[in-house]
C-alpha cells in the first residue's frame, strides 16, 4: 500500500529558499546505485504521475548535452502536433509539461539549442549561481555528468532519489568521483505500489 510521510524542513533551509532559487537534482536509481536511465523499472502511470508533479513545481529545467538530446528524442511533440502511437495516455500529461517547460542547457560543443532552450556557456558555477538568484520558485536538473559538478561545487539545495526495487550488478554509479562526502537530511518519502520509494533530502553540510 502507498503512503507518504512529511517530514518538517530546518529553519536554515527555509530561510536560504526565500533568498534565491532552490536547484533540486532529481533522479531514479536502483538500490546499488546504478543510474543509467533503463536499469530500474519501467515507467508505469504511478510514477509518471508523480514526475509530471515535480516538474510542474519548477520554473526550468538545466540539462547536460547529453541528457537535453535524450530528452527532446524521446518527449518533444512531434510537428505535427500529434503525440506518438507508441506512447501511452498516461504518459501524454508528462509529455505536454516537459515540452513546454523552460529548458538550460549547459554545453560547450552545441551551436544551438531549441525545444523551448537556452544555451550556458562558460563556467557552469557562475552561471548557474546566476540563474538561482533570478525571481522564481525553484530550479530542477536531471542527467548524471551536469549533476555531479554542481554536487562538487555545492550548488544542488535539494537531493531526490527515486529508488527502484533492482540490483542492476553494474554501472554508472550514482555521484561516483563527488569530491567530498554531502551530509543529507531527509525532508520527504513518497512509497510506491511498484515498491520503489522516492526520497527527498537536503545537505546538512558541504565539506570545503
Amino acid at each position: 500500500m502507498r503512503r507518504a510521510a512529511r517530514i518538517e524542513e530546518s529553519n536554515g533551509a527555509s530561510k536560504e529558499s526565500d533568498e534565491m532559487r532552490p536547484l533540486r537534482y532529481s533522479i531514479n536509481v536502483t538500490l546499488d546505485g546504478c543510474c543509467h536511465h533503463e536499469a530500474g523499472l519501467p515507467p508505469d502511470e504511478e510514477s509518471m504521475g508523480y514526475w509530471t508533479a515535480q516538474l510542474e513545481q519548477a520554473d526550468a529545467l538545466l540539462f547536460g548535452r547529453v541528457t537535453y538530446e535524450m530528452m527532446e528524442s524521446a518527449w518533444r511533440r512531434p510537428a505535427t502536433g500529434t503525440w506518438p502511437d507508441w506512447m501511452d495516455e498516461w504518459q501524454i500529461p508528462f509529455a505536454e509539461t516537459i515540452d513546454r517547460a523552460k529548458k538550460y542547457v549547459v554545453s560547450s560543443t552545441l551551436s544551438r539549442v531549441d525545444w523551448n532552450a537556452e544555451l550556458v556557456r562558460g563556467d557552469v558555477g557562475p552561471a548557474v549561481q546566476q540563474l538561482k538568484q533570478e525571481s522564481g520558485e525553484s530550479l530542477w536538473v536531471g542527467g548524471v555528468t551536469l549533476p555531479l559538478a554542481l554536487a562538487n561545487l555545492g550548488l544542488i539545495d535539494e537531493y531526490e532519489f527515486l529508488v527502484q526495487p533492482v540490483l542492476a550488478g553494474h554501472g554508472p554509479t550514482l555521484l561516483a568521483g563527488l569530491h567530498e562526502r554531502i551530509q543529507l537530511e531527509l525532508v520527504d518519502r513518497h512509497e510506491f505500489r511498484s515498491g520503489a520509494v522516492a526520497l527527498r533530502y537536503r545537505p546538512t553540510h558541504v565539506a570545503a
